[in-house]
Order: C-alpha cells, then sequence, then structure tokens
C-alpha cells in the first residue's frame, strides 16, 4: 500500500510540473477547461497514464495539447513517454484505452506499425473521407494512384490550405497499399523531418543510410514540401531522391499548401519535375460537405447530434474541417462534462468565439482591405493599386497583399488581379517579405496587429 502511495505521489508530482510547464504556452482559458482536469494515475520509464472524463475530452486533448504534454515530459523526465488514457464516467465505468506506441508529429497523432518505420493516422483512410465537390477530383485521383500505383499519375502533389483533407488522402493512399500488400514499402514523411534526418545524417556521416532510407521504397509520401523553400541541400537531396524513385517506376505523392509554381525559393527543377504528373487542389468545403463531415464525425464517436445543431455548426464554422471536427467536439464534450442537452443554444455558448473568428474571416474582402490600408497611410485606394515604384507606395501595397492573404481565402493570382493586374509571383514576394519583417520589427508587428482589428470590427 505504501508503495502505491509513493507512486501515486511521483506520478501527481510530475503532473503538476508538466503542468506548470504548459501553462505558459496556452490561454488561461483553455488550461482550465481542458488539462486542470486531467490527473495523473501512473507513471513508468516508459509511459504517463493520465485520467480524463470521458471520449471526447481524450480526443480534443490528443487533437491539441498533446504535443504540450510530450514536450513537457520530456523536458522533466528525459524519457519520451508513451502518454496513455484512462476514460472514467461519472457512473464509475472505468474504460482503459490504450493508444498504442503512440507519438506525436508536426500536429497529428499516429500509431506506428514498426514494419515500414511509417507513421499513419489510423483515421485516415478513404472509408472516412467525405467527398465533396471541394475534393472530389483530389479524391479521385488519389483512389487511382492507390490502385496502379506509379501508373496513374506520378508524381501526384496535391495542394491546399490548412486542414481541408490533403494529409487524410495521402495517408489514405499508405493505408489501402498496406492492406493491399503488407510488404509494401512506404515512407511517409513531412519535409521539416526529412530536412532535420537529412541533417542529423550528414553530422553523423550516415548520408548512405539516409538514402537508402528513403530510395529504396516503393511508395514516397512527403508531406508540406513548402518547407524545403529555400533550403538549397534539402532540394539537392530530394531532388536526386525524386529522379530515382522515379526512374525505378515507384510512386512519388507530395503535399503543399500551394500549387508548385506559387513556392518561392523552390528550385525550377523541382518544380518542373512535379508537374510531371498530376497536380490537384482541393478547396475548402461547401455547406453540404461540411455537414456530411459532421454527421460522419458523430457518427464515428457514435453520438447522437440533433440535425439543427449540426446544421449550425456546418453554416458557422467555414474554415477548414479540422476547425469544423473540434467545433462538433468541443459542444459534444461541453454537453457530456455539465450533462446539459445538446442544442443549438448551447452551441452557441461553446462555440462563440469560434463562431466570431471564423465570421470575421469570412465576411473581410479585399476591397476593406484596401481601403483601412490605403486610409492609415494618407492614401487613396487607386494608388496602392497602381503600378508606383517608390516606397510610400510598394510598402502599403505589400502590407495590403499580405493581410488578403492571411484574412481571405483568395488565391494568390485573385489577389494580384486586385492589385492592378500582377500575377502570384509579386503576391507571394510581399507576402514572405512582410512575413520575415515582422519577426524582427516591433512596430510593424504592432501595425500588422492594429489592422487585423481594425479589419474585423470597423
Amino acid at each position: 500500500m505504501d508503495n502505491l502511495k509513493a507512486e501515486q505521489t511521483v506520478s501527481d508530482n510530475i503532473w503538476h510540473n508538466i503542468l506548470s510547464e504548459i501553462s505558459s504556452e496556452i490561454s488561461a482559458e483553455s488550461f482550465e477547461t481542458w488539462l486542470k482536469p486531467v490527473t495523473a494515475i501512473n507513471i513508468s520509464n516508459e509511459s504517463l497514464t493520465l485520467k480524463v472524463p470521458n471520449k471526447f475530452y481524450k480526443e480534443w486533448i490528443i487533437d491539441h495539447y498533446l504535443k504540450f504534454i510530450t514536450k513537457a515530459a520530456y523536458h522533466i523526465t528525459q524519457n519520451n513517454l508513451r502518454i496513455d488514457f484512462s476514460i472514467s464516467k461519472e457512473e464509475n465505468v472505468l474504460q482503459i484505452e490504450k493508444i498504442k506506441e503512440l507519438k506525436v508529429y508536426n500536429k497529428n497523432v499516429f500509431l506506428a506499425p514498426p514494419k515500414n518505420d511509417l507513421y499513419l493516422n489510423p483515421k485516415y483512410t478513404f472509408n472516412d473521407f467525405v467527398v465533396g465537390a471541394n475534393n472530389r477530383f483530389a479524391h479521385a485521383a488519389s483512389m487511382a494512384v492507390a490502385q496502379s500505383p506509379a501508373k496513374a499519375y506520378n508524381p501526384l502533389f496535391i495542394y491546399g490550405g490548412v486542414g481541408l483533407g490533403k494529409t487524410h488522402l495521402m495517408q489514405a493512399i499508405g493505408h489501402y497499399l498496406l492492406k493491399k500488400n503488407s510488404q509494401t514499402k512506404l515512407a511517409y514523411v513531412t519535409s521539416e523531418k526529412f530536412t532535420n534526418q537529412l541533417i542529423t545524417a550528414i553530422q553523423k556521416r550516415t548520408t548512405t543510410r539516409f538514402r537508402e532510407k528513403y530510395r529504396c521504397v516503393d511508395v514516397l509520401l512527403i508531406d508540406d514540401i513548402q518547407f524545403i523553400s529555400g533550403k538549397e541541400s534539402t532540394q539537392e537531396e530530394f531532388f536526386h531522391t525524386f529522379n530515382t524513385l522515379y526512374d525505378y517506376h515507384k510512386q512519388i505523392i507530395v503535399s503543399s499548401d500551394r500549387s508548385p509554381k506559387e513556392i518561392l525559393g523552390l528550385e525550377e527543377r523541382l518544380v518542373s519535375r512535379f508537374t510531371w504528373g498530376l497536380v490537384t487542389d482541393i478547396q475548402p468545403p461547401d455547406f453540404e460537405t461540411r455537414t456530411a463531415i459532421l454527421k460522419k464525425k458523430a457518427e464515428r464517436e457514435i453520438v447522437k447530434v440533433p440535425d439543427d445543431v449540426l446544421f449550425f455548426i456546418a453554416e458557422k464554422i467555414r474554415s477548414n474541417i479540422r476547425e469544423l471536427e473540434g467545433a462538433l467536439i468541443r459542444v459534444v464534450a461541453y454537453a457530456s462534462l455539465t450533462n446539459s442537452k445538446i442544442s443549438i443554444t448551447l452551441a452557441q455558448e461553446v462555440l462563440k468565439d469560434a463562431i466570431k473568428e471564423d465570421f470575421f474571416v469570412k465576411v473581410v474582402s479585399i476591397g476593406r482591405i484596401q481601403k483601412i490600408v490605403s486610409e492609415n497611410f494618407n492614401m487613396r485606394i487607386s494608388d496602392i493599386k497602381k503600378s508606383g515604384r517608390s516606397k510610400a507606395i510598394v510598402y502599403p501595397r505589400q502590407i495590403a497583399m499580405y493581410l488578403c492573404r492571411q484574412m481571405t481565402n483568395h488565391s494568390l493570382n485573385e489577389i494580384g488581379g486586385n492589385f492592378g493586374g500582377r500575377d502570384h509571383t509579386t503576391v507571394l514576394h510581399a507576402c514572405e517579405k512582410i512575413k520575415q519583417l515582422r519577426t524582427s520589427d516591433h512596430t510593424l508587428d504592432e501595425l500588422l496587429t492594429g489592422f487585423i482589428h481594425k479589419i474585423k470590427t470597423k
């Protein structure tokens, strides 16, 4: 008994220290709502078991805070702990749901089958992907590649905004191929991880092993390729990896937040190769697709949500799928924790901040941004659109372009068209320049923050 008490004390102390570290990284409201109710019930050299109120709580923590927990746990224990969850309901029914070999990578949670050194989210399958007008072609292309790798489209390049389903489709291809043939050699990696592994290989003089890892596969899935922009050594290595795989008729699937030609700092030879196969985009889902996604999510979680609540969430949350599903989980979790009935009134209360933010992002127009920026610099809107190259015109125009990119869903070409018919490369250059300046120029950062507030509220 004394040993059990001692172990519990250790667990409590470590969890307390983990919470202390996390509290400085997230908002006080989020901390109080989602992490403070969580307790630690066991810790070992390999794992930390956390007790949460219900399944929705667990899923929300996994999707939003697990990376903070694992990072803080490593800092405090110096061990890469696996995080397990114990789900406890008020009826005192205890259900242990272990996430075996849980690892966190780039905001997603993956289960690791050791055979392929592959990290795939078990939820990211074709069966769980909701097809709509916004993604129908990308889905069809992905299915074609999965059914006939290296024969249909090679490479397959999928691009679109954050949280629209690019990673889902890529990993669905991986799941499909492994199910069809478990001996298929796959590598799934983000370009950031690819870069980090290359740096480590160079430092440890193990580049031969690194190359074998990625050049001896049947299928290479590389996510967020835009992050190799400007990284010459990584681009050089990936160029030769691409050529090797392509020459041996191996399938290559790439994703990005923009089309190949819009990735500033990407070598032309890579841009060219990415367009050898098929380039397809994913757009934000329409109302019908958003509703279908919510229904699918509710069915998967085995929870009944009234249609009017689903319609309400689908109407109000328009940004991306990740936010859409997160909103549903938040509503269901709140209803469960407070023993409340799921209703539109409850959804309005729980999602009021998210709805406000999403609404303002959607109603912002390019004209509105141009007007507010022009007024601030004592210019006419026509001045910000004309072709002048003086700093007095270029700087405000670049700021306005940056804000258009951040606050609207218009493409680079559409934004450029509203600034005197400029092309996408001019807009992209402006956005990258302001983004870089903002990190070092406190005055500019304050100016942009002020603009964003004024654009949202004026």
